[in-house]
């Protein structure tokens, strides 16, 4: 029966420790969780500013939703496309000192948009190999040639576009890969993209908000000018605390996109009180200096505790992010120290395959600025012990 064999793949997960797990959190956001009635402390979210539950980001949701009501009750292109939509747009766009930027409602849905708009038939996509699975799909949807380059490698990427007759290229990148915290060689990407005639499209979900001046994003980290060839996509629920996404580009390409994006002209637009709060959020994101400072503190923290840890099998890779994997092998290996994490009161995701590649499961650690110094060494003490 075909529910049997869904049973039976499922158990098949639960042998080769890759069954995923959820927990309900019985509170806001932030360092301090509570899950089943257990106070524990969370390095698990991606809330790098500490600001999913800022006070001035309630605030705004508030008068938003006083001012806008809660929901949109159509797509932008019909009637959903509110002044609170508008306003923040324009506002990321200056921000990330693009022309124009268009809203989504998730990462996901904004990079569906993006490849399949630019890219079809007879053209290729270059892609990064750790590129996240948001990338992969799009690429898939787009129904352009897949080539992949080793993550990270410029040599090889040029190799692959000096071969390719495509009609059109278009190289896809993180901007910070998500499971190993490392940064994409931006400034090389965008010189064969010159070169190439071809586009650049980065996906900063991890880097909008925590690097660059005023966490204005990874291109602002490489100093790299809002070039023509080049579109950014930043989201929305990670730095900025709240939900979503944009694109920012040069105004042609944005119109591209408002005329065939699918998942942008086939959904209902997000809620006009997120936008509210989003709007405050930038402002904060701009002023976030000593959130960023703080931010950098425990990373040294963390990664200097680690370096001390007397085991030789746990291997820390070299992230200079808020993102800071500590590699343990086996997949069981790693679901029992995680275990043990949780039992002394620490919260540290398990990542295991397909997420990251057979043989390299890992804790991912996700440092914020909402931590604390104690906390941090709080998960040093007990890995210390573990080891």
């Amino acid at each position: 029966m075909i529910w049997e064999e869904l049973q039976g793949e499922l158990d098949a997960l639960q042998h080769a420790g890759l069954k995923r797990r959820r927990r309900t959190l019985e509170g806001p956001c932030g360092p301090q969780a509570t899950v089943d009635g257990r106070d524990l402390i969370s390095f698990c979210s991606n809330d790098y500013l500490g600001l999913a539950n800022d006070p001035a980001l309630v605030e705004a949701a508030c008068a938003g939703a006083r001012a806008w009501g809660v929901g949109s009750g159509a797509s932008h292109l019909v009637s959903g496309h509110l002044a609170p939509h508008a306003a923040l747009e324009e506002k990321l766009a200056a921000f990330t000192g693009f022309p124009r930027a268009l809203l989504f409602s998730t990462g996901y849905m904004a990079n569906l948009a993006i490849v399949p708009a630019l890219v079809g038939r007879h053209d290729a996509v270059f892609a990064d190999r750790l590129n996240h699975a948001s990338l992969i799909d799009a690429v898939q949807l787009s129904r352009a040639e897949n080539q992949r380059y080793p993550h990270g490698d410029l040599s090889a990427l040029e190799h692959l576009l000096t071969a390719s007759r495509a009609r059109r290229k278009l190289i896809l990148t993180d901007a910070v890969f998500s499971m190993d915290g490392d940064l994409a060689p931006l400034p090389g990407l965008l010189a064969l993209a010159e070169r190439f005639d071809a586009w650049l499209v980065v996906d900063d979900a991890h880097g909008f908000g925590v690097l660059g001046r005023q966490g204005r994003g990874s291109l602002a980290h490489f100093n790299l000018p809002a070039a023509r060839r080049l579109i950014y996509m930043g989201t929305l629920g990670k730095a900025a605390g709240a939900a979503g996404a944009f694109v920012a580009a040069a105004t042609t390409v944005i119109e591209w996109l408002e005329q065939r994006s699918r998942t942008y002209i086939f959904t209902t637009a997000g809620s006009p009180l997120v936008a509210c709060a989003l709007d405050a959020s930038v402002d904060l994101i701009a002023a976030g200096d000593a959130r960023r400072d703080h931010l950098w503190q425990l990373t040294a923290q963390w990664r200097d505790g680690v370096a001390r840890l007397a085991n030789a099998r746990w291997r820390l890779l070299p992230s200079p992010t808020a993102i800071q994997p500590l590699v343990i092998g086996d997949n069981h290996e790693t679901l029992r120290i995680a275990g043990a994490l949780y039992e002394r009161g620490l919260w540290v995701p398990a990542i295991r395959p397909p997420t990251v590649p057979v043989g390299s499961a890992r804790l991912r650690v996700s440092l914020t600025a909402a931590h604390s110094a104690e906390q941090v060494g709080q998960l040093l003490d007990a890995l210390r012990e573990l080891a």
